[in-house]
């Protein structure tokens, strides 16, 4: 993908998530740290209804634009369901379940980055 189309996919997300009212949109480019994707948004839904509504709602739009999602997981009564555009990949989760993953975190934190560092070189 081209970092136009790129970028153009990560606004669309965005915008996705914004038009059905989700909360605390998180956007961290980890193009650095592996080759499976270049962002992850994360982004908070207030029930697992709406979690549901927010990943079907990413899924229609992206499909639309012409980027047809790799996969989605997560059941439709989820508290978290994971959207894979390729180089954008969303996850929409209940806030309880936000904290209680803490993807942030995990790939913020020095051991975790080494650790994924050591597996996408084939040294673990």
């Amino acid at each position: 993908m081209t970092i136009e189309r790129l970028n153009d996919c990560l606004a669309l997300v965005q915008e996705a998530l914004e038009d059905v009212k989700a909360k605390n949109i998180t956007v961290m480019d980890v193009a650095e740290l592996t080759d499976i994707m270049d962002y992850i948004v994360i982004a908070d839904a207030t029930s697992k209804r709406h979690v549901s509504a927010l990943a079907d709602h990413v899924g229609a739009v992206a499909k639309k634009e012409g980027f047809m999602p790799l996969g989605r997981e997560g059941e439709k009564d989820s508290d978290w369901t994971l959207i894979d555009l390729g180089g954008v990949v969303v996850h929409v989760m209940t806030p309880q379940a936000r904290e209680f993953y803490d993807l942030e975190g995990l790939w913020s934190s020095p051991e975790a980055l080494a650790a994924l560092s050591a597996e996408s070189r084939g040294t673990n």
